[in-house]
């Protein structure tokens, strides 16, 4: 089968690489000539581990090859999958102008029988206008299946989510699109992934829903750790506990700066505007954004707080990407906690094992630093934004003689609090109590 995947970002590039390693016949097509040009030659413009032997493998094989010629991507493939970026608008909605721009590309070329895949997240309804789109710019008649396919990568584990995901998610109207679907992704029924099958609206919702739950439930921890400072509980505990009863579950129950990423916070605005949109106001969706935000501005306090004001102090900052395993910066915690640090009077140095580049150009006035010791020279507090592992086994020794007072703002909650004031830190942590460095 061969299959065309439009749109090389993050979610099509992954969807394409992995597709042509079940042995799929993949063309990757974009519209930006750089791009491909670069992915031609097994440049991968976003880190991504394990994405770039993926293509690589790819190309050699000749199963993965690329191209800015929608005409050539619609002709050859049975299966069309549109991977295109779906931002917010102004008023949170999803703008699905790149997606509408596609399906006139695909009307046009057509040449037979095609099944036409969303796999960017889409509202509900954009199914359907997709097919009103195509049907309108048909230069001839032609038959096809609208089918969404959601994806569910995690950026830094995204080949390992699309090999062994947790569920597939088909939505169609049609038998035919439906076992063609079932057809590409048959490697995984080896694994016994299981396959949902419903309708392109269930389906559309189902990648909102999922994603607006576990953005609830980060933002739910986050509020149980502000009042477990307050009367002295220890909000990993707490976690546990709660994490333990099945009905709960473990998982994003860790305390922190808040979540960002491409997917939480645009996934949460639009959730928000379909409701307002069909006359039914989301109030938890709408409160979990809501306490998300003010958990960015809680941890501008906590460090103010920490050094006794900002103004005039400089500060080591580990980590700057959303999570560890990505350069991606959008919508980071990191964007407005040091600007606003920034904006106080702080001097902000920071440090990232792969998104320098990209934190150097968002956030103004940062210093950018060589490595997670250089980051703390002179510095007044060092605080760790992003849990990267190489920041789980820091030599405090080495930190505290370059530092100029021993402070730990430890943002995501890496460390026991008796290693860190074992080595004379205080350490101000996340939902649990703060401790004072121990007497040598």
């Amino acid at each position: 089968m061969h299959i065309s995947v439009i749109g090389t970002g993050y979610v099509g590039l992954v969807t394409g690489a992995c597709f042509a390693e079940f042995g799929v016949n993949v063309t990757c097509m974009d519209t930006d000539a750089k791009r491909i040009a670069q992915l031609e030659k097994g440049e991968v413009p976003f880190f991504e581990p394990g994405i770039t032997e993926l293509v690589a493998k790819g190309i050699k094989e000749n199963r993965l090859t690329f191209t800015t010629d929608i005409a050539r991507a619609v002709d050859k493939a049975l299966v069309i999958f549109i991977a295109v970026g779906t931002p917010p608008k102004s008023d949170g909605s999803a703008d699905l102008s790149y997606v509408e721009e596609v399906g006139r590309g695909i009307a046009k070329h057509m040449t037979g029988y095609k099944v036409i895949v969303t796999k960017s997240t889409v509202p509900v309804g954009t199914g359907e206008k997709l097919r009103e789109v195509i049907t309108a710019h048909q230069s001839d008649r032609f038959r096809f299946d609208v089918v969404s396919n959601p994806e569910f990568l995690r950026e830094g584990s995204a080949i390992e989510d699309f090999m062994r995901p947790n569920r597939v998610v088909i939505g169609a109207d049609s038998e035919q699109a439906v076992a063609i679907m079932k057809d590409l992704y048959r490697p995984l029924y080896l694994i016994e992934t299981p396959f949902v099958t419903t309708d392109v609206p269930t389906a559309e919702m189902i990648k909102y829903a999922s994603n607006a739950f576990l953005a609830v439930k980060i933002s739910f921890i986050n509020e149980m750790a502000t009042v477990c400072e307050r009367v002295g509980a220890n909000v990993q505990m707490v976690a546990k506990g709660m994490g333990l009863d099945h009905r709960i579950g473990s998982k994003f129950l860790h305390a922190g700066p808040g979540f960002g990423g491409s997917c939480f916070p645009k996934d949460l605005a639009a959730l928000v505007q379909t409701g307002d949109r069909v006359g039914y106001p989301f109030q938890i969706a709408g409160a979990a954004a809501k306490v998300n935000y003010e958990q960015h501005l809680r941890m501008v306090t906590k460090v103010r707080e920490a050094c006794g004001g900002l103004q005039g102090k400089t500060l080591g900052v580990l980590g700057l990407s959303f999570k560890p395993n990505t350069n991606d910066m959008r919508e980071a915690p990191s964007l407005t906690i040091l600007s606003a640090l920034i904006k106080e009077g702080a001097t902000v140095r920071g440090y990232d094992p792969v998104a320098m580049e990209e934190a150097t150009k968002l956030i103004p006035g940062m210093i950018p630093c060589k490595d997670m010791y250089d980051v703390a020279e002179h510095a007044d507090g060092l605080i760790i934004m992003t849990e990267w592992n190489q920041f789980r086994n820091l030599d405090f020794v080495r930190l505290k003689q370059a530092m100029r007072q021993p402070l730990l703002l430890d943002l995501r909650n890496v460390y026991d609090s008796e290693r860190v004031t074992g080595h004379g830190f205080r350490h101000v942590s996340v939902g649990r109590p703060t401790r004072e460095p121990r007497p040598a």
